[in-house]
Parts: structure tokens; sequence; C-alpha cells
């Protein structure tokens, strides 16, 4: 389950259940006890005002005239932003783009600290370069809704992902893989992973992605990434 459905499993049973406990939302979710609260910390930043009661009898309540009483936007949000609008500056398809800045830039600086940090680690994990002129986008397809929040919480924790690849020849694999950068490669997006099974870098086109889960527990270390030279980071963009 990933984290957005997790958030709306939790919220649902708040709802319908009043009172509940940590571990009784954990065996709902079918997460770790340190999970739901790290999920309940971030449905607080998003508007819910989630009560808690100690000791015995006790537990997690929903006030139901919180529900989204402010318009805030998530880390995975910001970040959807972002990395839209600044793949379309890379090509220069970007009109108004001062005004994109500013924008994005109020937003940015909107979020709380500890928000604002995961945003930028995110971007960090960002990188842009020009596609080379031989490669086939004929058969670009769309890319899994799941693959955003997938993202998010694996590059943050550094969790493995695992999900189901379609290669070039149409042949599927499972795959286990640390994701180490999403590149941009205008219009097609990778992601780039060191594969244990192979012990090297490998380049998954995320429209051939399906699937995606992050494997809890299972944590790895960022590589150094040997990108070609037309590739720079996000960062370096004006946009960011």
């Amino acid at each position: 389950m990933n984290i957005r459905i997790r958030h709306e499993a939790i919220i649902r049973s708040l709802r319908r259940n009043g009172t509940q406990t940590v571990a009784e939302l954990a065996e709902k979710v079918g997460a770790s006890r340190r999970t739901v609260l790290r999920d309940l910390s971030l449905l607080r930043d998003e508007g819910y005002v989630i009560h808690s009661e100690p000791g015995r009898g006790g537990g997690l309540q929903l006030d139901s005239r919180s529900l989204q009483t402010t318009v805030r936007l998530s880390v995975e949000e910001v970040f959807a932003l972002l990395i839209g609008v600044a793949s379309m500056y890379a090509i220069g398809g970007l009109p108004f783009s001062g005004a994109a800045n500013a924008a994005l830039s109020k937003i940015e600086k909107s979020l709380p600290p500890d928000k604002l940090h995961d945003l930028r680690r995110l971007l960090d994990c960002l990188f842009v370069g020009k596609i080379a002129p031989q490669v086939d986008t004929s058969n670009m397809g769309e890319m899994d809704s799941e693959l955003l929040p997938v993202f998010e919480e694996a590059f943050l924790q550094q969790l493995y992902v695992e999900f189901q690849y379609c290669d070039a020849k149409g042949e599927l694999s499972q795959r286990t893989v640390e994701p180490q950068a999403v590149l941009i490669l205008p219009p097609l997006w990778y992601l780039v992973a060191w594969d244990p099974m192979r012990d090297d870098f490998r380049h998954f086109r995320m429209d051939r992605i399906s699937q995606p889960e992050v494997v809890e527990g299972k944590r790895f270390l960022r590589r150094h990434i040997p990108f070609d030279e037309h590739v720079s980071p996000l960062r370096n963009l004006a946009l960011i």
C-alpha cells in the first residue's frame, strides 16, 4: 500500500470507527507502528486535527470539523509542480517564466521547515539533460500515477523499490532496485537505480514501469552516479 492510499485508509478508518489506537490503525493499513506515526504527522501537516488521548481506553480521534480547514500543499504536490514546470523550463517551452518562478518560490517558502528540507532532498535527486536524436520516442506511454508517491517515500527514506518492467522488446521482469535519481530527458523520464542483480546502474524508462511499491525496512546508501556531461542537477536551473 503506497503512502497516498494509506493516508486515505487512515482517515477513512478514523471517520468510521471513532477512537482507534496506533496499533489498530497499523493492523488496518498493513504498516508498522512507526510508519503510521509518520503518516499521522503528515496528515496533521495537511490540516487534519487528530486528537490523541493517552492512557487505557484512549486513542486517536479525528475532529470532523477540522477536515481540510486550510488549503495546504503536501511535499508531493509541490514536488510535482516543481518538476513539471522545471522540465518545461529546461527545454525552453515555458512562457511567463518570471511569474512561474515567483509563484513557485512563494509556494516553496510556505512549507514548514521539515517539509522544506524534504523538498530540497527530493530536488537533489532530480537531473535534466537532452535526449539523443537517435532515441525513438514514438512508442512513449503514460506513466503510472503511483510513481510519484512511491518515489517520494523511497527517496526520502532511502528505501528499495520493486516494480514490473517492460523492456524495449516487450519482455516483462520483476525488479528490486535502489532508486538513486530521476533523469528528465524531455520527453522521456527515467528512474536511475542501482540494480543489485546486475551490480551496476540501470536506467528504467518510467512509462515502462508498473505496479511500483516501496520495500519497507530495506534501506540503501546514496551512490555517485556517473552522468554524461550534458546532464546537470535540476537545482542548477534558475527556476529552483
